[in-house]
Parts: C-alpha cells; sequence; structure tokens
C-alpha cells in the first residue's frame, strides 16, 4: 500500500478527491491519493479538511509518513469528527494560503543554502520565518550581504523544477546531499531532484514555487551562533 503524492508532482494543485484505504488505531486516515504534505525535511505538515459526499467536513490536524521509506500517509483529525472507513471517498482540501507562504520559504532556504555553501546541520520551514543551521568554522557572516546575494537571485527568476534519480545515482554523487541531519529516504529506487536553474540542485521532498521570482522580497534578521562551528540563520518575508 502506498500513498500517490500529488504534491511531489504538482504543489500548486489545492485538492483532489480520494478514497480512504485504512483508518489507523490513532485515528490516522490513510488515502489512496493526497494533496496533503506530510510533515519532513524541516517543513511542516500541510492543514486542511476532508468533506464527504453528505458535506460533513474533519478537519486535519496533522499530516504524518507512517513507514521509513515515506510512502503511505496519515491525515490525523484536529478532532472528532465524521466517522470514515475504507472504501469511503473524500474531497481533500488543504490550506492554501499557508501552504503557498510554506512554498516560498521552502525554495527561498534552497537558495540560502547556495549562498552559504557550508554543510547545513538543520533547518525549519515556515510561512513567514525559516531557518538553516550551517556547520561554519568561523564567524563573520553579514546579514545585508546575505540578504543582498538572496535579492539577486530572487530577482533572476531562475525557473525551479523537480526530476528523479535513482538511489545508486544519489550515492555515486554524494556532494548533491547538504544536509547533515536529514538523509533522503533510500529504498524505495528513486530520489527527487530538486534544480533552481543554475543556481542550486539537490534532493528534496518538499513544496516549491515554480521560479525564484515567485519568493518574493525577504531578509536575513539574525545570525545567531548556535555552538563553536553551528551558526543559525533566520530569513524572513516582507
Amino acid at each position: 500500500m502506498t500513498t500517490d503524492c500529488l504534491f511531489r508532482e504538482d504543489a500548486y494543485r489545492r485538492d483532489c478527491e480520494a478514497e480512504v484505504v485504512a483508518v489507523n488505531p490513532d485515528g490516522g486516515i490513510v488515502l489512496d491519493r493526497t494533496v496533503f504534505y506530510a510533515a519532513s525535511g524541516g517543513q511542516p505538515a500541510d492543514r486542511g479538511v476532508l468533506t464527504t459526499p453528505a458535506g460533513d467536513t474533519i478537519e486535519i490536524g496533522n499530516v504524518v509518513f507512517t513507514d521509513p521509506g515515506k510512502t503511505v500517509i496519515a491525515h490525523r483529525p484536529a478532532r472528532v469528527g465524521a466517522p470514515l472507513k475504507a472504501g469511503d471517498r473524500v474531497h481533500a482540501t488543504i490550506d492554501w494560503p499557508l501552504r503557498y507562504a510554506r512554498m516560498r520559504m521552502h525554495t527561498a532556504l534552497h537558495l540560502l543554502s547556495a549562498v552559504l555553501p557550508y554543510p547545513v546541520t538543520g533547518g525549519a520551514v515556515g510561512e513567514a520565518e525559516s531557518r538553516l543551521d550551517f556547520d561554519i568554522p568561523e564567524a563573520g557572516l553579514d546579514k545585508e550581504a546575505i540578504t543582498a546575494k538572496l535579492a539577486e537571485m530572487i530577482a533572476r527568476n531562475a525557473p525551479v523544477s523537480s526530476r528523479w534519480i535513482t538511489d545508486e545515482e544519489l550515492l555515486a554523487n554524494p556532494g548533491l546531499v547538504k544536509t547533515m541531519s536529514v538523509t533522503p529516504p533510500l529504498g524505495t529506487g528513486r530520489v527527487r531532484l530538486i534544480e533552481i536553474a543554475g543556481l542550486d540542485l539537490q534532493p528534496c521532498g518538499g513544496t516549491h514555487v515554480r521560479s525564484t521570482a515567485e519568493i518574493g522580497a525577504l531578509r536575513v534578521t539574525q545570525i545567531e551562533k548556535k555552538g563553536r562551528q553551528n551558526r543559525r540563520v533566520r530569513l524572513a518575508l516582507v
């Protein structure tokens, strides 16, 4: 059993029809297909609703992968709602403004990792502010200089695209992986790459905008020293 993750091929899709495959003991609703992004890689889960043919709505408070290979997704209701069972049909709808803000921020973090070509030790995607932690041996980072470089990249309106490579291709090109704390899931036979033309290429399962211009204006708000060789860089949309 696998979930058809529609967000991986079209991050702009806001809703879909789906069939309930299972309801887990913890109440998680597994669908055959979904537009909901499941929490992973520092990006929070989407929020939204499932609507039954009768018009009953189930607010979804969290969405998670239930297996290490990230092939099955469970939608966890925020509160007790209309009971569902395997075979039921639902209409899944995400909170689009929230998703789109995170798409902009997630893409911006890819650019930040290109501006600062150091190993990434952690990160978090938010709708207004996001961060990356870098393994940097020396301090001296300048907020205004980094903000200016990001603005130049955004202004290039570089297209953002995705493609798939095999597990073997990724293992043969370890330099593609920038993150030290989160590694791409292997074992399914393929890994998704996100390319920002002329600027960045790395494995990522998250949602992104179609071009850097969609990110809009942002700035580096803070650079924190989190350890002898660890610097946390925060970004905010403006």
